[in-house]
């Protein structure tokens, strides 16, 4: 995307967006997704014998796929205003469900991502091996430098198991025994019933297929947001307004409600950047505003089909 100049005058569309009440939380909303998310739980396991076991799976990875796009928005407070309630509410989704650590995602998501998106040694979603997915950066090892681009869409298979790695480290490190209990229920309230009652044949089937669907679900949904945007440094993002780094550094998706339902409102990555309090069932239409307040001020908006996007990044392997 080539640069552009951006007026500071985010003030003028976040008066549009709030006027239109698509700031407002959705705490029915949310709560009603919430309780779908456990009911639906409920149903498969009350039928776990009927299942095949990669259908299981299959089902299981649309759960799971909910569970972690409500623990997103619940932790950015879309949900509640109140930040401890929202924690509070999200660890069945993310602790239990994902075996995930909320503390680690609202540090390196919310605090770390958010405020230095696509800011070398500040995002660490960029920074990934050495930071040999940045411009002007190789990365130090002469293998990754060879295999870059194998490696990049092989990872894509294992995000998952990542993630739980990454929270178990963040949480013992941070002594929050607490929540790492938590993650540890993960294992027995979510895997223990369907070891017990399936054939270890199909229980095994069903855990190795949800890992691989879920990580690539969650990988591919993940990389459109940032990658194949504009990199910067720390000096040049504190010379930038709000609107131009989370502009510059963000790309959105054409679609309507089902690609929305696929990403999980990541699509319109663009907006939750600028406006990451505001729900993801409102997204659509604050994109629609965006669009139409950049084209009205002449400012570049950063937008592409998903088959676009996944073109775009292998192109930037090249350059990283």
């Amino acid at each position: 995307m080539s640069a552009a100049i951006y007026p500071d005058i985010f003030d003028e569309l976040k008066a549009q967006v709030r006027e239109a009440g698509l700031l407002k939380r959705v705490p029915i909303r949310g709560s009603i997704e919430m309780a779908g998310v456990i009911i639906a739980f409920i149903a498969v396991y009350s039928t776990l014998t009927m299942w095949n076991p990669i259908l299981l799976a299959l089902a299981m990875a649309v759960l799971f796929t909910r569970a972690v796009f409500i623990a997103h928005d619940i932790l950015h407070t879309q949900y509640f205003k109140s930040k401890k309630l929202s924690f509070k509410l999200s660890y069945p989704f993310s602790a239990i469900i994902l075996s995930n650590s909320s503390s680690w995602w609202d540090f390196k998501h919310n605090i770390n991502h958010h405020h230095f998106c696509n800011t070398i040694t500040k995002d660490e979603d960029i920074m990934a091996l050495d930071g040999a997915f940045t411009p002007n950066n190789k990365g130090n090892s002469p293998f990754i430098k060879k295999y870059k681009r194998l490696i990049f869409w092989g990872a894509m298979f294992f995000m998952y198991p990542a993630f739980i790695a990454q929270s178990y480290s963040f949480a013992l490190k941070n002594k929050n025994y607490g929540e790492f209990f938590l993650m540890l229920l993960h294992w027995p309230i979510i895997w223990g019933p369907i070891f017990y009652f399936l054939p270890f044949a199909d229980a095994i089937t069903t855990f190795i297929t949800l890992n691989i669907v879920l990580s690539v679900w969650l990988a591919y949904g993940f990389i459109t947001n940032h990658l194949g945007c504009e990199v910067f440094t720390v000096e040049e993002v504190e010379n930038m307004s709000w609107m131009e780094l989370q502009m510059r550094t963000s790309r959105s998706l054409k679609g309507g409600w089902l690609v929305h339902w696929f990403y999980g409102g990541l699509n319109t990555q663009i907006e939750h950047h600028l406006f990451p309090k505001a729900p993801r069932f409102n997204l659509l239409k604050v994109r629609d505003m965006t669009r139409d307040f950049a084209k009205k001020h002449n400012i570049a908006y950063f937008e592409t089909t998903p088959i676009e996007a996944y073109i775009q990044i292998n192109r930037a392997l090249d350059n990283y």
